[in-house]
């Protein structure tokens, strides 16, 4: 049937779909465009976010300090924040390369020393005796040792390539989400209005409930999990530096990694302290021991303090939140999936609670 024997009603119903069509499709090609532009962005800007939230209770003591000059206190705060980050990253980082540099060297020139193995390691099941011979290969020629994980140790160095490009990016988004933290900070009343806006845009009048329960969500999250995690890894990498322990820098990552993911330090500190007692003198031995029992608890006191400030969050969900974001976007993803996890399972909560189920 051709349109033009259409009727009227028709005809307009007709333009006004293929109108609207028009509006939609550049509406997407729009959205999807500006989603291209700021992608690179988007994990820095998230990050920044959270940082913000996080620290804006001590970011008002410090503007009162300040006389109530946000643009000051806002200075000050990203400032001390780079400083944070920046000067134990370069410290460890420098540990790091010094200590590759000398095992390599003393693997060169066949001064590496490895003390035999235990007497008793090859008592340990299924593992024990393959352990204990390859120790005892290892502490007479090092040489052939290494030549039997020439393909482990192809796939190791590949990675640790790899895991140090994505390390520096990381920094750079920190750096880069601490400067956006800054400038929120800087405008806090009208960054508050604009995310109340959007909770009452898209839930009406649940958006304020909305807007509370993610303040306390990511703050609950970023100072609990994320604060006390940040301070056993500097601390763990202080005192690896301070005892000599080679590649300081990438124990204390992987302390960070752990911890997060509720796993713990105690993983990476036991066999430091092992090595520690076979390599160092007894008092360095001692000391670091005595340095990592309370270092090892500090997560057991701190934790509970600081997450029953805000909303409890089950640890199976900060677990996978931290290990799925350190999979798909590297060492800051590891921050950023824990907090917006939580924070997307208490707002699904929220929602399920909103209406119960009749009796």
């Amino acid at each position: 049937m051709n349109n033009f024997n259409l009727p009227a009603s028709d005809k307009v119903f007709m333009h006004r779909a293929l109108e609207a069509s028009i509006r939609i499709g550049l509406l997407l090609i729009i959205t999807v465009w500006c989603f291209r532009i700021v992608e690179p962005f988007i994990i820095p800007i998230i990050w920044g976010m959270i940082i913000a939230v996080a620290a804006h209770p001590l970011y008002r003591r410090l503007r009162a300090i300040l006389g109530e000059r946000h643009k000051l206190a806002a200075t000050v705060f990203t400032f001390v924040f780079l400083i944070i980050l920046i000067v134990p990253t370069v410290l460890l980082t420098d540990t790091l390369i010094a200590g590759l540099k000398m095992v390599a060297e003393k693997i060169r020139d066949g001064s590496l020393f490895i003390p035999p193995p235990p007497d008793n390691l090859h008592n340990i099941v299924i593992i024990g005796e393959p352990l204990a011979k390859f120790w005892l290969l290892a502490s007479v020629n090092i040489h052939n040792a290494l030549l039997q994980l020439t393909p482990v140790l192809k796939v190791i160095g590949s990675w640790l390539l790899s895991a140090a490009a994505g390390a520096g990016i990381a920094i750079l988004h920190f750096v880069v989400a601490i400067i956006i933290a800054g400038i929120l900070l800087a405008n806090s009343s009208g960054s508050s209005r604009t995310a109340r806006a959007i909770t009452y845009r898209l839930a009406d009048e649940k958006g304020g409930d909305f807007a509370d329960l993610a303040e306390a969500t990511v703050r609950s999250v970023a100072t609990g999990i994320l604060g006390v995690a940040l301070i056993q890894s500097l601390l763990a990498g202080l005192g690896f530096m301070v005892a000599g322990v080679p590649a300081a820098g990438l124990w204390a990552l992987l302390c960070l990694i752990l911890s997060i993911a509720q796993i713990g330090i105690a993983p990476i500190l036991i066999p430091v302290i092992i090595y520690l007692f076979y390599t160092a003198d007894t008092f360095t031995a001692v000391a670091f021991l005595i340095w990592s029992i309370p270092l090892s608890l500090m997560d057991n006191i701190l934790k509970p303090i600081l997450l029953g400030r805000g909303v409890k969050t089950p640890m199976a969900v900060i677990f996978i939140g931290a290990i799925g974001g350190l999979l798909s976007s590297g060492v800051i993803g590891l921050f950023v999936g824990a907090v917006i996890l939580s924070l997307g399972y208490n707002l699904f909560i929220l929602w399920l609670k909103d209406r119960p189920l009749p009796e």
